[in-house]
């Protein structure tokens, strides 16, 4: 019988507030420009990757990490993009600088068969001479399509970069992978209008693909157009001969911040495909200045008819309107595949004075239609505009784990940062029914002692009521069933569940817990199979 170690994911909350639970991923290596993704077989696995070489994994889902550079023999360069297939590789996107290249000539893409410990040398797509290639966007068909596991990724190509040349260009290129990153499709431009190569409002960039739930693949991006459209119904092999324009950015997607050396608002295309009541509606996220260069502010607008039609652009965050200054910025949005929630994670200036600066994760489990505002970061923290501090931020879920990623800037000194979330515990702030239902502290079973291979479940009931307890996988599926329909007086109860009776692989777990008002799910992760 292997050792058995269970964790609780769990953060009691009151309205608008979370006890100090932020974790420091990097303090030593200046990380900026943050991606992080979870391994889609078991959510404990999570891997991340920062400016310029940074990589990180975690086996726990994110209480500790370890900390690689990754290695390429085409370079590594920045703007890294983390994400994962349905088998669990992980699969790591950055820019390059080759030995025998130069600089930007290619996208470059690298593989890990085990949680992000090893990486492959990698792949490449682009390479066209001396044209710069830039800023990737990257998705994953997750879904049952006949394109499932199938890569896309989109990004901009410079004539040359930072050209002012009225003839050099930027344009939007789009290729696909259909063996695991082993071969690109020819890289194809989806752009009819091209921007210039100033790296600024007038450049065609911020292209960021998502995969519908039935072969689709929808991308957004910003450009003198504004923010523009495109999509393909057959994964990737044709498009819209003309991109659509949904609606102007005004002020340009680069704008500025005080404290920030530069800022964008470039866009975020997802796309719901979960069993949601709103599986299949396309959310883009971006951030302008509409509402004044001292307000700016965080926007969504969403299509539920496959990109025909759009919705007025919705404010994200919700202080009251109009206040300056009030500053919102650098935001990243995603959409549970499990649930259809949307979170939306920003930087945010609304309670402080200056360039004094929090974190902020937008909640919405309505469609988009809503989002209720949270404040993550343990202490706010005073970035200065002499530091670089990157261009962007990520936040990730999967079924109702969630975890963003952020930078913080403070006397110079720029940290990595996450947040241990789980949307059951959100749900309560979002002004659903409260089941009083406390959890105890993280608990570990002592490896030599098979007695105490356990776990105990707690919660207290007002009124006595009947009540059902049951295990269920990850898609929500009863693993064991403790009791059905018994009898329980209010007050306190307890159920201590065997791990070796009930022999569960590692993976992620819920124990539901039904009565006559409802049920409620939390989430714990076994790590070692309890066998």
């Amino acid at each position: 019988m292997l050792p058995c170690t269970i964790f609780i994911l769990f953060l009691l909350i009151s309205y608008y507030a979370f006890p100090q639970t932020d974790i420091c991923i990097d303090s030593v290596n200046a990380p900026e420009e943050t991606s992080i993704a979870f391994s889609t077989v078991n959510p404990a696995d999570i891997v991340a990757g920062a400016n310029i070489t940074l990589s990180y994994y975690s086996q726990d889902t994110g209480r500790t990490w370890k900390i690689g550079m990754m290695k390429s023999p085409y370079g590594v360069w920045g703007d890294p993009v983390v994400i994962s297939d349905t088998t669990g590789n992980f699969y790591f996107f950055h820019l390059s600088t080759p030995s025998n290249g130069h600089w930007l000539d290619r996208m470059v893409c690298q593989k890990s068969k085990d949680g992000g410990k090893t990486w492959s040398d990698g792949t490449y797509t682009g390479l066209n001479g001396a044209k710069n290639q830039d800023k990737p966007g990257v998705a994953i068909d997750l879904t049952n399509s006949p394109y499932r596991n199938r890569i896309y990724l989109a990004w901009t190509q410079f004539d040359l970069y930072h050209s002012h040349a009225p003839l050099d260009s930027s344009r939007i290129l789009f290729s696909y992978s259909s063996d695991g990153a082993k071969s690109w499709s020819k890289p194809e431009r989806i752009d009819s209008h091209a921007g210039d190569c100033l790296d600024g409002d007038n450049t065609d960039e911020g292209a960021v693909p998502c995969a519908g739930p039935e072969g689709q693949v929808y991308i957004s991006w910003a450009g003198p157009q504004g923010l523009v459209f495109n999509k393909s119904a057959d994964g990737g092999k044709t498009w819209m001969p003309i991109e659509k324009k949904i609606t102007p950015i005004i002020g340009g997607w680069d704008y500025d911040i005080g404290g920030i050396d530069r800022c964008d608002g470039l866009p975020i295309t997802c796309c719901d495909i979960s069993n949601s009541p709103y599986r299949g509606t396309i959310y883009i996220n971006w951030s302008d200045q509409r509402n004044g260069t001292d307000n700016t502010d965080i926007w969504l607008v969403k299509s539920e008819d496959g990109g025909n039609t759009w919705s007025n652009p919705l404010r994200i965050n919700n202080d009251k309107p109009g206040k300056k200054p009030s500053q919102h910025f650098m935001s990243w949005l995603c959409v549970d595949r499990m649930t259809g929630y949307l979170y939306c994670l920003f930087y945010d200036r609304r309670n402080r004075q200056g360039d004094t600066t929090d974190v902020y994760l937008a909640v919405s489990e309505d469609g988009g239609n809503s989002f209720v505002n949270f404040r993550i970061n343990d202490r706010p923290f005073v970035p200065t505009s002499s530091d670089f501090f990157g261009d962007y931020i990520c936040v990730q879920s999967f079924h109702d784990i969630v975890r963003p990623l952020w930078m913080q800037l403070n006397n110079h000194k720029l940290t990595l940062w996450t947040m241990l979330l789980n949307n059951a515990d959100l749900s309560w702030a979002l002004g659903q029914p409260r089941a009083a239902i406390p959890v105890e502290e993280p608990v570990t079973m002592p490896a030599d002692s098979k007695e105490n291979e356990s776990l105990w479940f707690t919660w207290r009931m007002h009124r006595a009521d009947t009540v059902s307890l049951s295990v269920v996988d990850i898609m929500g599926k009863t693993v064991c069933r403790l009791f059905n329909r018994q009898y329980m007086n209010g007050g306190d109860h307890e159920y201590i569940l065997n791990m070796a009776e009930h022999r569960l692989p590692a993976g992620v777990y819920g124990y539901k817990l039904e009565t006559g008002d409802g049920c409620r799910c939390k989430s714990f992760v076994v790590y070692s199979d309890s066998m």
